[in-house]
Formats: structure tokens, sequence, C-alpha cells
């Protein structure tokens, strides 16, 4: 077990590096932003590769900076999900990816599993679901767990164990999350998050909100009242507290009770997803260099053979390039 104090500069954090550390891959997320962030990159066969690259990328740029002794990954599965079910305009104004972009998840998957690190897929539920409920399960919560994503959406997710490291923009500017850092972005607590968007909504996944209230209005009311739960206490009771919010957010907030607390549901990730979890499936230990040598030959990422851990030695001068 380390016991040494790690500084980042690059990502804006130090913190001490005391316990086992558990890095979680928000598979889809990250395959998104890295294929929106790149420039198509194909190989000689025509094949396009570059969200496996980006992937694989950070993938590699974050096991060197972070030393993770465990490292699963989860995905999302084609289909609807249980809040698909619940509302059909759930994520139904998002515009589809390409297939282009989706074509490349089974390289990556293959990638994954050259690299011996366990997939997490489950229908009917999404990556997020599955990371919340990794990340809160009593093994995994008395050591360090790392979320990498390329969205914001686990979030609220982050306590005292639990970190978030993503991209503030492109694919190398990079950030680590812990309380001090949602604090500094939302001027909320991480347990807050969810009820944020459960007052203002959220474009991207379609999710309602209370109509009329945007993000500074929620921020307010929550740093005022904590939680969605205990805003809606107050305004029953009529306590005094409540005197001070304005007459025509009481009567949003009162009128669309129903909708905030269905919004609710909706941001909130699962963290009771059944999933077959071992901590100890998931220890980083050796993987197949041969295998994943092979796979970046195929894909010509030449110049990531030399980032892999370890020593790799090879004759093709290509590698050098």
């Amino acid at each position: 077990m380390r016991a040494k104090k790690l500084i980042f500069p690059q990502i804006g954090i130090c913190y001490n590096e005391t316990m086992k550390r558990l890095l979680i891959i928000d598979g889809n997320a990250l395959v998104h932003r890295a294929y929106h962030a790149l420039p198509a990159l194909t190989t000689k066969k025509g094949e396009l590769v570059n969200a496996v690259y980006g992937f694989i990328t950070v993938f590699l740029k974050t096991i060197r900076e972070l030393k993770p002794d465990f490292i699963c990954a989860c995905f999302d599965l084609a289909g609807p999900t249980f809040r698909h079910e619940k509302f059909d305009g759930y994520k139904a104004t998002r515009v589809k990816a390409p297939d282009e972009l989706y074509e490349q998840i089974p390289k990556i998957k293959q990638f994954l599993e050259a690299f011996s690190v366990p997939i997490f897929e489950k229908q009917g539920f999404e990556a997020d679901d599955l990371i919340a409920t990794i990340a809160k399960t009593p093994q995994v919560e008395e050591i360090e767990s790392i979320i990498l994503s390329g969205d914001l959406d686990t979030l609220q997710l982050v306590d005292d164990n639990t970190k978030v490291y993503t991209m503030k923009k492109g694919m190398g500017d990079t950030v680590l999350y812990d309380t001090e850092k949602v604090k500094e972005r939302y001027n909320l607590f991480p347990s807050q998050v969810v009820d944020l968007k459960s007052l203002m909504g959220d474009v991207s996944d379609n999710i309602p909100g209370v109509k009329g209230i945007g993000p500074k209005t929620a921020a307010d009311l929550l740093n005022k009242f904590k939680t969605l739960e205990n805003l809606y206490y107050e305004i029953e009771k009529e306590t005094e507290k409540v005197k001070e919010i304005k007459p025509r957010i009481k009567e949003l907030l009162v009128a669309n009770k129903e909708q905030a607390f269905f919004s609710k549901m909706l941001a909130q990730a699962k963290e009771d997803v059944p999933i077959d979890f071992n901590l100890e499936k998931c220890a980083w230990k050796n993987f197949d260099k041969d295998k994943v040598v092979k796979l970046l030959q195929e894909s010509e990422f030449y110049t990531l053979i030399n980032r892999l851990p370890g020593e790799i030695k090879e004759q093709n001068p290509l590698f050098n390039a």
C-alpha cells in the first residue's frame, strides 16, 4: 500500500495517496468524447479509428498518472433502459451518433480485454448506473475510486473516496474532480448535483425539471434548503425560510412538484444494479502484451506501443515513428 504525496499540476490537484485505487472507465462517454474531439483517422485499409485512438491514448495516460491497483470498464447496451420505460421522452431530443462511432466500440472492447480489464454491461441500465453500483459497493467504498469519463454526469458520485477524472476540452486537457472542485464549479456539494438537475432540468437528456427555473435560481434554492426533499417539506410547512422565496418561483415549484421528483428519478444514477462484481477480479496485474501490441499494429497506432506499461522491446522501426 502506497503512502506518499502525489502532485499533478496538469490536473490542478494534489492529494495523499494512502489507499488502494480503483479506476472505473465510463466507456460510452469516453468513446463519444474521443470520436468528436479527434479528426477522422483511418488505417491504410480505410477503417476509421479516431475514437479507438483517443480512448486508448487517454487510458494509457490515466494509468500512467494515477497508477490504479484495480481497473474495470462500464458500457451502455443498445435498447431502452428503465428510464425510457418510465418516460418515452428520455434523451428523445438527442441526435443519434453516427454509425462510424458505434462501429469502433467492439475494437475498443478488444483492447480492454487484451489489457485484462473486466467489462460490465447490463440490459435496461446505463453505464452510469453500473458505475454508481460499483463505486458504492462495500468492498470498494473502503478504497479510492476514480471514474474516468468524457462528461460530467458522474459528478453526483463524488465523495471522500470517489473522484472523477475527465477532460475540460479536447482529449489532453484533464481535470480531477474531488468535492472541492465540484463546489468550485457549481457552488454546491456533489450530493446536490442531482437535485440541481431535478430543478433546472437537463436539455441533453431531455429531463424536464421545473419549467421557468434556471441554474442560478436552482443553485440558490439548494444553498438555502440543501435538498429537493427539504425544499418541498419546508414549502408544505410554510416555514419562515419559505417566505424568502419569490412568489413566482414558489408558484412554479408548487405547480411542478411531481415533475421535479420525476426528474430526480431520471437524473439519479442507481446504486443497486444486480451485477456480479468482484474487486479482486479487477486487479491491474499482467496483461497480454503480445495481444495488445498486435492490436496496436493492426490499428497502426505505432507510437502508442512505446507508451505501454513495462518494457516492450520490439525490432520494428515503425514502433519509434
